[in-house]
């Protein structure tokens, strides 16, 4: 059962895919059509799921999954990979590639490889207050108060100090 991203309870499990490039306007009209579709047939042994999605900065899909009634499987989980592979096809981006690092430079959001990220850090183009997106967070309560933060605040650190 398809929900609003926000109603979903703190403690919900949570995929964070980062696009390699921003969606358009219309293909955020498309692909809130194509992940809803998705998010209402989304089942796991039969039974339906209350999850639910958002697309901040029209650059990451974020999908929400209350486990609290229906835990998912292994199956279910594959379900959500392959779609997010369609995804992929669909509009030419990468989604599942988890060598990739998003961040902030002033208003502009910027996607580079983790190679290219270091060797930012190495010339202290990013540093540790550069604000990061840690697409590693759990759940939903991790996703409120720790996806965009300053890269001394998650994994990003570790390069911070070569």
């Amino acid at each position: 059962m398809l929900i609003r991203f926000k109603d979903l309870p703190s403690n919900s499990r949570v995929w964070i895919f980062q696009s390699s490039r921003a969606f358009t306007l219309s293909e955020i009209v498309d692909l809130k059509n194509k992940i809803e579709t998705f998010l209402e047939n989304w089942k796991s042994h039969g039974h339906s799921f209350e999850s639910g999605y958002e697309l901040p900065y029209n650059r990451f899909v974020v999908i929400g999954l209350n486990e609290s009634s229906t835990d998912a499987s292994g199956c279910s989980i594959d379900k959500c990979m392959n779609f997010i592979k369609y995804l992929e096809t669909v509009y030419q981006v990468d989604l599942l590639d988890k060598m990739n690092v998003t961040y902030r430079n002033k208003d502009l959001i910027e996607y580079v490889n983790l190679k290219d990220f270091i060797k930012l850090a190495k010339s202290k183009l990013v540093s540790s207050d550069t604000i990061v997106f840690n697409n590693l967070v759990l759940n939903k309560n991790q996703y409120i108060e720790n996806w965009e933060v300053k890269a001394k605040e998650s994994w990003h650190n570790r390069y911070m100090k070569l």
